[in-house]
């Protein structure tokens, strides 16, 4: 084995991690992979550089540092651009069969990193964002977070601090029993189908939000509603795609995707709270959900 596959196979151990803290810094797939390229090619130039990459004490901590910078400059660099100047962005989601069984899809959205929570991520600033991903989803030190954000190790500490309230202020911890949560999407989609008002109200809290993003289409298809009346008559509107609707696991969680005819229409994802649905998100947007490559 020469030194490029050498180097080649100590990267490839420490993808999956990479494309994970890139995945929960911008919400973004596509993003991810290229943030996770691009420390490959800094890690190639270093080693061209050095001669040796094993001069590298812990590659694992240097590349998870390296995507977070370069997670960090993209979160920058999309705000100045304002590439999302709409009311509501629904970030990637993670699809796979209803019965799971995808290693990667799992490894990528452990530690239960619902669509919800990354909503809540979005709207932290870009430094907290990253002082909160790597220390408390990906347990590095601050010490190593400080250089990042160009502050000191106790700053850098108050950043995550500060994430930390936005994040658990803004969402409580989500129902985990698979089967529980896939019960209750059941009901809310029987009940749609149906056209059972008064159903579709029972099984949604009653502050539910939902939010939907149908991508560069104009502000009125971006949509956030509020209320269990108001999300259940929308849900009434649509319930001609619900025979289209297919259980499908969305970050980890029950979910639905809508294909009529075969074409991709929607990705639900579904956050349920003491078995009640709290939270929809929906990303209806043909151009990211084509990126995605779902499979109806």
């Amino acid at each position: 084995m020469n030194e490029d596959e050498w180097l080649a196979r100590r990267f490839e151990e420490h993808r999956g991690r990479l494309r994970a803290v890139a995945y929960r810094m911008l919400g973004s797939l596509s993003e991810a992979d290229d943030a996770v390229q691009e420390a490959w090619l800094r890690l190639s130039r270093h080693a061209g550089r050095d001669s040796e990459a094993g001069e590298i004490d812990n590659l694992g901590a240097w590349l998870t540092t390296v995507v977070g910078r370069i997670s960090l400059n993209l979160l920058r660099s999309r705000a100045t651009r304002r590439e999302e100047p709409f009311d509501v962005h629904v970030p990637d989601p993670v699809v796979s069969p209803a019965a799971g069984g995808d290693p990667e899809h799992e490894a990528l959205v452990a530690d239960a990193v619902g669509l919800a929570l990354l909503v809540v991520l979005d709207t932290l600033e870009p430094a907290e964002r990253l002082a909160f991903v790597l220390h408390d989803m990906f347990a590095l030190p601050f010490d190593e977070i400080a250089p990042i954000v160009n502050r000191t190790p106790a700053a850098a500490r108050q950043l995550a601090s500060r994430a930390r309230r936005r994040v658990q202020g803004s969402a409580a911890v989500p129902d985990t029993d698979l089967p529980r949560q896939r019960e209750v999407v059941e009901a809310f989609m029987a009940a749609s189908r149906s056209g059972d008002f008064d159903a579709l109200v029972a099984v949604l809290d009653p502050d539910v939000v939902l939010r939907a993003d149908h991508g560069d289409q104009g502000p009125a298809a971006a949509r956030r509603l509020r209320g269990a009346e108001v999300v259940a008559r929308q849900a009434l509107m649509f319930s001609r795609f619900s025979e289209f609707s297919r259980p499908a696991l969305v970050n980890g969680a029950a979910g639905l995707v809508t294909a009529p005819e075969g074409r991709i229409l929607s990705v639900m994802g579904f956050t349920i709270r003491g078995g009640r649905i709290t939270e929809i998100d929906i990303v209806a947007d043909p151009v990211r959900l084509a990126a995605l490559d779902v499979t109806p």
